[in-house]
Order: structure tokens, then C-alpha cells, then sequence
């Protein structure tokens, strides 16, 4: 069996080890010749024997440890996968000739669950397009490269790329695209959505004009009342634009953490002061159960004056007439620190249970026709979510139908970490 360069090394460190002892012991003999007597002569050199036998021995202790091969474990051919998989980022599977799993990286696992070396990665993962971009990849011994969509335990989207890994082997890559599949559906939702509340105000608008221009050209009660639907429409138009825009800028720096400190007592004020004709209007009364020496909170003014407004003005759209809103501002405690939490309660016709994890979503309404009617953009909730988040708040929203509506939010105090 040939030997490797390492062993041969060793043996001639072993051997010129054990000459280097034997003469060591020659001379030691003919030295003690002179000394001894012929029998201890004899003596002499028996122990030199022994002193060559302890540099072999020694010669043998000096090499190199064995390789894990040598040891049982597999060899650096058959570990070389696993330590490859481990250290993608992605989920990986390496497959043979026959398709048989031969390593799963922990993402693999993860995304697939365990499967035993050996088998078919055709039925382990049996999807008609994996199937597919895996037999492609193997009999044309080239890249394939496909994304699937509802694969894995959590139904994600993968970007599926197998290559050739050499001997004859499989790289099956699974990359995750469902954040970025998800950012374009939003994105494509959010064109449609505004596209859809911008072009019906100016149908509206469009129609009354050419109204106006022909049939009704002289007739100056309908003349009246269609400018008067055409204010309206485009007031719509205006709030729906200046949302558009204030959720652009919220976005924008979203990232970027307040760090301001401010009052928030005059910012009760401000929305008790511009709320007061809507109220009076509609014969409803504005209760604040503002706690005592509330701390100061790290926040954008204006940002958190608009929440205030926002909620405000739909505690007043869908409360009943007739009805108090109750504006409430405690200390509390979180993970972060101490937190003011602000709250805002209507009473009126309360949300059903089904539509409260979605009412901050862009243009998500529970009545479109209503919403409409009273002047509602649909972005109001989405705008306040998003600015609660930049201050690292929550917003929470509670409904009982026929009882009414909390719409809730925190800011952390000035004492807390930033």
C-alpha cells in the first residue's frame, strides 16, 4: 500500500532517532570499559539496548496525530458538503446521481424538515416544479433556475437554483424571495388602491362639468347643487392627496428614531380646541382623564399631534350623536422602560371581531359606502400605525359591537433608554 509523503518523513525521523540512541550507547559502553570490569561491561551495554529501544519509542511518540480518516470518521471528501451547506445562508440540499439527499444545512431542515440521508429529494420535496428544475439540472448538467411559490412548512416562495457540485453531484439552492414578492404585491396593491380613490372623485368631477357645459347650462338650481357635489368631490380629492404625500414622508423615515422631548399637555389642548366645533355640532361632550404629572415622551410634535387628530376625527365620525369621547394618558411600564399610553374611546356601533387586524391596512374600510360619505380616505389608521412605529410604540384597537371603539397607543417617556 503506498505510503504519503508525511509517513515517509517519519519513519526517517525514527530511524536516524533510533542510530543516533545505538551510538550514543556504543560510546557509552566503550567508555565504561576503562572504568568497569568485564562484566559490568556487559551491563553497559544492556542498558544501551534499552536506551535504543526508549528513542525508538520516542522517535514514534513525535508524529503527527492521525488524520480523521484514520480514525474512524469520515474522510475530508465526505465531510467537505456539510461544511459547505453550513455555511450558506440559504436553505441547501446536496443530492447524488440519484437524486438521494446526501446533506441538508440547518435552513434545509428548517424549511423542509429532516429527511434521511438516501432519499429521493423527488419525493422528500414533492412539488411538480422542483421535480422539474431538479431532473432539468441533472440531465443537462447545467444551472436550472426557477421560483415556487407555497413550498415548505411555511409556504414560502423560493428562488430554486440547481447546479452541478462535481462527481456527479446536486446544489440545490432555495432562496427566500417572499419579502420581496410581498413588498411588490403591497406596492402594486397601493397603485391600484390609489389610482382607484383618486380616479372616482374625478369621474364625479368630470361628469358634472360636462353636465354643467351642456343640459344644465342654464338651469341654476341644478348649477348649485352640482358645484356644490364638485367642492366636495374635490376637498376628497385634496385629503387624499395630502394623505398620500403625509405617508410617503412617515415612510421615508420611518427608520429614524424621534429625539425630541416634549409635553404632551398641549397637545390635549390643541385637539380639544379644534375638535370643539365638531362636538358642539353633534351634541357630544369631550371627557379628559389625563393622569397627573405625566412624564415627558421622546416623540415627534407633530407626528403625534396628527395621531391625536386622526383618531380623534374618527371618534367622531363613527361615534353616535349624542355620546361623550373619552381622551385618556397614563405611566406605564414596558420591556423598554416607562411608556405613557394614550387612548381614544368612542361609543358607538363597535367594529366586528373579523375586520380589527385589518383596519390599519392602506384603504381598508368596513363600510366603503360610509367611509365615502363622511369623508374618509382610508389611510388615516395606516397613517397612525406607521408614525406609532417609528416612535417604537404599539397601537392597539378594541371594538365591541353595539358597545364601541378604543383606539390605544404608547410613546416611551423621557426616562427610558434611547
Amino acid at each position: 500500500m503506498p505510503t504519503s509523503a508525511g509517513d515517509a518523513q517519519d519513519a526517517d525521523g525514527a530511524g536516524r532517532n533510533r542510530w543516533i540512541a545505538v551510538a550514543s550507547a556504543v560510546v557509552l559502553a566503550a567508555a565504561a570499559g576503562y572504568a568497569f570490569a568485564w562484566h559490568e561491561l556487559i551491563g553497559a551495554a544492556v542498558l544501551a539496548l534499552l536506551a535504543a529501544v526508549s528513542g525508538a519509542f520516542a522517535a514514534r511518540a513525535t508524529r503527527a496525530p492521525p488524520q480523521p480518516a484514520e480514525q474512524g470518521a469520515a474522510s475530508p471528501d465526505d465531510a467537505q458538503p456539510s461544511i459547505t451547506l453550513d455555511s450558506l445562508e440559504n436553505a441547501a440540499v446536496l443530492v447524488d446521481r440519484n437524486f438521494g439527499i446526501l446533506a441538508m444545512n440547518a435552513e434545509a431542515v428548517d424549511a423542509f424538515g429532516a429527511h434521511t440521508l438516501g432519499e429521493d429529494i423527488r419525493i422528500a420535496i414533492r412539488h411538480p416544479a422542483v421535480i422539474e428544475t431538479v431532473t432539468t439540472a441533472m440531465r443537462q448538467n447545467r444551472d436550472s433556475i426557477r421560483e415556487i411559490e407555497g413550498i415548505g412548512r411555511h409556504s414560502t416562495v423560493f428562488r430554486l437554483r440547481a447546479g452541478p457540485a462535481g462527481d456527479a453531484r446536486l446544489l440545490l439552492s432555495f432562496a427566500d424571495v417572499s419579502p420581496a414578492r410581498l413588498a411588490e404585491r403591497m406596492r402594486a396593491d397601493f397603485v391600484a388602491n390609489a389610482s382607484h380613490e383618486l380616479r372616482t372623485p374625478l369621474a364625479t368631477l368630470v361628469g358634472f362639468i360636462e353636465t354643467l357645459q351642456g343640459p344644465a347650462a342654464n338651469d341654476p338650481a341644478a348649477r348649485a347643487r352640482f358645484l356644490d357635489v364638485m367642492a366636495n368631490e374635490a376637498a376628497r380629492m385634496t385629503r387624499l392627496v395630502d394623505d398620500l404625500m403625509s405617508l410617503s414622508r412617515i415612510e421615508l423615515d420611518k427608520n429614524i428614531r424621534p429625539r425630541e422631548i416634549i409635553d404632551l399637555a398641549p397637545l390635549f389642548e390643541n385637539v380639544a380646541t379644534t375638535s370643539a366645533v365638531a362636538l358642539e355640532a353633534d351634541k357630544r361632550q369631550l371627557v379628559m382623564a389625563i393622569e397627573p404629572e405625566l412624564p415627558q415622551v421622546i416623540a415627534d410634535k407633530d407626528q403625534v399631534l396628527q395621531v391625536l387628530h386622526n383618531l380623534m376625527t374618527n371618534a367622531i365620525k363613527y361615534g353616535r350623536a349624542g355620546t361623550p369621547i373619552t381622551v385618556s394618558a397614563e405611566r406605564a411600564k414596558a420591556l423598554q422602560g416607562e411608556i405613557v399610553r394614550i387612548a381614544i374611546a368612542d361609543v358607538g356601533d363597535g367594529i366586528a371581531a373579523e375586520h380589527i387586524p385589518r383596519l390599519t391596512e392602506r384603504f381598508y374600510r368596513v363600510d366603503t359606502g360610509r367611509s365615502r360619505r363622511l369623508g374618509g380616505t382610508g389611510l388615516g389608521l395606516a397613517i397612525a400605525k406607521h408614525i406609532v412605529e417609528r416612535h417604537r410604540g404599539t397601537l392597539e384597537i378594541t371594538s365591541e359591537q353595539g358597545v364601541g371603539t378604543t383606539v390605544s397607543f404608547t410613546l416611551p417617556a423621557s426616562v427610558s433608554q434611547i
